[in-house]
């Protein structure tokens, strides 16, 4: 399969891999627009750690793109307390859709990775040569290694075999359909859900793991969808690429704005007990945004949204009792 500088989705069978979890219910609704016919399976149906069920249903669907978004994903809590089921079911995941990818002759595939590939001391921001230049962050190299994987995986059969496989690395991705359960839980949905508690009952305090004082950089997850369909679109390259702002905030900073952002009156207080897990990590998105591609939500405005849908959902949201 020769690779393309342009592809356009418009009449194209699209399988969205991973379409229940965050990203892949943003890149179904970003399809909307793209006059393409949108393919789902659920684990019901085909487990994608399972080589013959993917293999079998990818044959009788014949996609001709897929953006696989697919994964286990938790926190720094999951991802330490659960090492063999992150780096088990993200290889397993990956290798069996790619692998079927190449078999069924799908024009074009996006590998959804993640910033957590890069080493735990890397020079910030972080650019896409900077992968495996040190060791990862131990929390979560397990799930770092797996992604890490995936990116190999297609730069390898981009090179064996011609195929148009491309790899995107989002930076911290939060927005409506997160896991608010607090075990498994990123950041944000975490301080969301705490605040509200907080709020709710009248606390005084709202405690943030780790001293507070560790950066990051957060990225709305329709912003990242539309990402992913702008380099499906646009980009045929062996790099993977970076998708964020460019910009990032002290994690005590953003507990305070979702503070305010719910309306809880208390004090934000740290435990520096817990882990902070990686000093900094901020993405360098230029050669994502040097093709025009901005995001539309500021961290206000997104994490406004967020909370917005978490209460509208509250009954439904993945929460832990």
């Amino acid at each position: 399969m020769a690779a393309k500088q342009k592809y356009d989705l418009a009449g194209k069978r699209v399988w969205v891999a991973g379409h229940r979890g965050m990203v892949g219910s943003a890149i179904i609704r970003r399809l909307e627009c793209e006059d393409c016919e949108v393919l789902t399976v659920g684990r019901d149906r085909v487990d994608l750690r399972d080589q013959a069920g993917v293999r079998g249903w990818m044959a009788e669907q014949k996609p001709d793109a897929v953006f696989l978004a697919a994964a286990t994903v938790g926190g720094i809590l999951a991802n330490d307390s659960y090492p063999a089921d992150f780096i088990y079911d993200n290889l397993m995941i990956e290798a069996n859709v790619i692998e079927a990818a190449y078999r069924e002759e799908v024009e074009k595939l996006l590998f959804l990775g993640s910033s957590c590939i890069y080493p735990k001391l890397v020079p910030q921001p972080m650019s896409e040569d900077a992968l495996l230049t040190g060791p990862l962050e131990p929390t979560n190299q397990w799930y770092a290694v797996a992604k890490i994987a995936g990116i190999k995986l297609c730069q390898a059969y981009r090179r064996q075999h011609g195929a148009d496989f491309i790899s995107a690395m989002p930076t911290n991705l939060y927005g409506p359909g997160d896991n608010f359960d607090l075990e498994k839980s990123h950041v944000i949905p975490a301080l969301l859900r705490k605040a509200h508690e907080a709020k709710r009952t009248h606390a005084s305090t709202l405690t943030v793991w780790g001293t507070g004082s560790p950066r990051r950089e957060f990225l709305h997850v329709d912003d990242a969808a539309d990402a992913m369909v702008h380099l499906m679109k646009t980009y045929s390259g062996d790099e993977h690429t970076n998708v964020g702002t460019g910009n990032d905030i002290p994690i005590l900073e953003l507990a305070e704005l979702v503070s305010d952002v719910v309306g809880f009156q208390g004090r934000v207080v740290t435990d520096p007990s817990k882990p902070d897990g990686t000093p900094r990590k901020l993405m360098d998105a230029s050669k994502l945004l040097a093709t025009g591609w901005r995001p539309k939500y500021t961290l206000r405005e997104g994490l406004e949204q967020t909370y917005a849908w978490f209460c509208e959902n509250i009954e439904t949201a993945r929460m832990s009792a």
